[in-house]
Parts: structure tokens; sequence; C-alpha cells
């Protein structure tokens, strides 16, 4: 493994931003960027990989998630730089395996765009789900275009809201008067360990957004105190919001429905006799797929507009609009790439090769990490070791198709990076 020289330590202390959030705060944070819309979607592919199993799979999926998140919180404190693993997998592994984290982001989360344009359609409009995310993917591009981002006051509205959906869920779940113990028995059906571990990799994508907290350490007081407690509770929190959700609507409606639903959390509303709650739901299922829509089309041409500075990308993907001050070319090309995707793939496909994408990116993430020397460890090494496995498993126990095209992506990525270097270095 190749790695940097260490940057000084005052580095990682010093803070060119004001230092104001709390350990509440961080954990609000948090929960705001893991609690969005991968949970109105991801139940009903999990629910066909392990029926009840999922429940299980949601446990491995957030230990996964928890491992990734304290691998990204020690390598964002030494290199708080914009680009992640693309950044990490540079400076500790080699420009390569930061290449190919870059990489995996941008397919995979370009994947995560389309999937949440879907489920806006799967949730505002089912019978017109294609048109409706098409046109949310152009409506959303146009916002970023014009340098309009989501403040902290609408983070918390759209959290609200999506709380508010989802606790809606529970209650016509649970006081429809069709949930039934009877619903709890249908693991093995569904494909024993395998399918629950398969469950697990697509679940994984409901808690896209937790490495956010890793990014805080230049906001919080006492960052070094701060995050470690932070990251736990928050994961913690979103665990336990979303398995109360599932059993809710496990009982409520069966695996079988929910794994043949692309609105899994409004059918198990309308499983019971308070469908009438069901316009509640799917408002909230919409808002929260815009919100995290508009955040993802952010990230994803941010990434690529760095990879393009860097002379990884076409290089005309790092222009910058002079009156708007963002990276319009790349955003363009993102938004006409999701619409596209959106155009040709069904929702489980597109969330289970965002996931294998991702877990690749997180499995970079943890290597770096293990690549830190000792005095610069804040967790124990051992977490990087089980991140690292974990999402190799879960990656490569996804639906075949996805395990297939998502390496087929990374070859192709690897194979442009190897073409790409040698021109340069004759």
């Amino acid at each position: 493994m190749v790695a940097s020289q260490e940057p000084p330590a005052s580095a990682a202390a010093s803070s060119r931003l004001e230092r104001r959030l709390g350990l509440f705060d961080a954990v609000v944070i948090g929960l705001g960027a893991m609690i969005g819309a991968g949970v109105f979607a991801a139940i009903g592919p999990a629910a066909r990989a392990a029926g009840t199993g999922l429940l299980v799979g949601l446990g491995i999926a957030a230990v996964v998630a928890y491992c990734n998140a304290t691998s990204s919180a020690q390598l964002a404190a030494i290199y708080p730089q914009s680009g992640g693993t693309y950044v990490y997998g540079r400076e500790r592994l080699g420009p390569f395996w930061g290449y190919i984290a870059g990489w995996g982001f941008v397919v995979g989360k370009t994947a995560s765009c389309a999937a949440m344009a879907l489920t806006v359609g799967a949730y505002a409009w089912p019978d017109w789900q294609r048109p409706i995310a098409v046109a949310a993917v152009v409506v959303l591009t146009a916002v970023n275009y014009q340098g309009v981002q989501k403040t902290a006051w609408l983070t918390r509205v759209i959290v609200v809201i999506i709380l508010a959906a989802l606790a809606t869920v529970v209650i016509a779940a649970l006081g429809g008067g069709s949930a039934t113990t009877d619903n709890l028995d249908r693991i093995t059906k569904a494909g024993g360990w395998t399918g629950i571990l398969q469950s697990a990799g697509l679940l994984f994508f409901a808690f896209a957004g937790y490495a956010r907290l890793a990014t805080l350490g230049e906001e919080v007081v006492d960052p070094q105190r701060t995050i470690p407690r932070a990251i736990p509770l928050a994961l913690g929190i979103a665990l336990v919001v979303y398995a109360l959700v599932a059993v809710s609507a496990l009982l409520a409606a069966g695996p079988d429905a929910l794994a043949a639903s692309n609105a899994p959390l409004d059918t198990a509303v309308r499983a019971g006799d308070l469908e009438a709650l069901s316009p509640v739901v799917r408002v909230g299922g919409a808002i929260a797929a815009l919100g995290v829509l508009l955040s993802l089309i952010v990230g994803v041409s941010r990434t690529t507009f760095a990879m393009a500075a860097n002379g990884e990308m076409p290089r005309w993907l790092d222009a910058v609009h002079t009156h708007h001050r963002v990276p319009h070319h790349a955003e363009l090309v993102v938004g006409a790439v999701v619409a596209v995707v959106v155009l040709v793939a069904d929702l489980r496909g597109a969330i289970g090769f965002s996931s294998f994408a991702v877990l690749t990116y997180y499995a970079i993430t943890n290597a770096s990490a293990y690549n830190l020397p000792p005095e610069r460890r804040r967790w124990p090494r051992g977490l990087t070791v089980f991140g690292l496995i974990g999402c190799v498993v879960l990656a490569f126990t996804l639906p075949l198709q996805n395990v297939v095209g998502g390496a087929a992506v990374l070859v192709v990525g690897a194979l442009v990076w190897t073409v790409t270097h040698r021109r340069q270095r004759a």
C-alpha cells in the first residue's frame, strides 16, 4: 500500500469554521442525513430476499454502517477536504484506489438518484411513475444549476415530515386491524442466511447519509469526544425507527405483499382499515425522496467536478458557471444521465446496483483507515477490519445481476484509469 506523508497534527486540530454544534446538534444532523427515503423503498426488495429475516438484515446493515462511519470519521479528521474516500484512498492507498472509490461513488450514487426519483413517482403517482421521476430530476437539476441548495431550516422541516409519515405508517399498520404475528414466520422460505445477508446489503441503502457525521470535525465542540458519541447514538436511533417501521409493516401486510410493491409502506397502510391515512404516507415518501434526490445530485456533480479537475474525468466537466458559481457542466451531465437511467431501470435494480457500488466505496474507506498509523486512530483497528469484511460480504451476496453489473462498471472504470495514466506517462 502507498501512504503519503502525514499532515501536521495542527492541521487536524485547527478549524476554519465556527465550533458551535454540541452532541445533540450532531446527532440531529446525523439523523437528518440518514432517516430519508431509503426506508420507504428498500423494505420491499429486502422482504423479497429474506421475508421477515429482513429484521436481522437490518441489524447487520447497521453494524456495518457503524464500522464504516468510524473509519470515515477518523479519516475526515486528518484529511478535511471535499471528495471523501476519493481523497482518502489517494492519500492512504494510492491514486488508483482513490479513483476507484470516486468512480464507485459517482456510478453508485447516480443509481441512487434514479432510485430516489423512481420512489418519488411510486409514492406521488404510481401510474405515472417514470414521467414523474424524470420531471423531478429535471426540476431539481435546474434548482441546483441556480445554486439553490437545501438550507438547515429546510432539512429540519423535511425530517419532521418524514418522521410524521413514518409514525403514520406505524399507527395505521398496528391499528388498522390487519396486523398479525402469523406474518412473522417467513424467514426460511425466503432464502435463509443467504437471503438475510442479501437483505442487509439492500437495507444498507436505507442508511445512506450516515457519513455526514464524519464531516463535522470543524463544526462541533470537542470533536474528539463528541463525534465518537454522536455516531452510535444517531445510528442507534435510526435503527430503532427503522425496526419499528419494518415490524409494523410486516405485521400488517406480510413479506409477500411488501416484496411485490414499489411503495411498500403505503401497501402496509392500505392493508388495514386506516387506509384513509395513505395520502399522508404518500406525501411523506415523495417529499423524503425529493429531499434525498436534491442532495444526491449535488454530491455526485461535486465528486465528478473534483475528478475532472484532477484529469480523471473529461476536463470540460470541471467548468464553473461565471454567475452561479456551480459546476454547471457536471450538474447538467449528471441530471441527463440520471434521467436516462430512470427511463430504463427499475427501482429494485437501481437499489441493488447502488448498494454494490457504495459498499465498494466504503470497503476502500475501511482499507484506508486500516492503513493509518496507531497515533492517528481514534477507534480500534478491528472495526476497520470488520467493516471491510462486512462490505465485501454484503456486496457479493446482493442479487447476481447487481453484482455482475456493478463489477462490470468498476472494471470499466479501472480500464479507463489505466489507459488515461498510460497516456499521461507517454
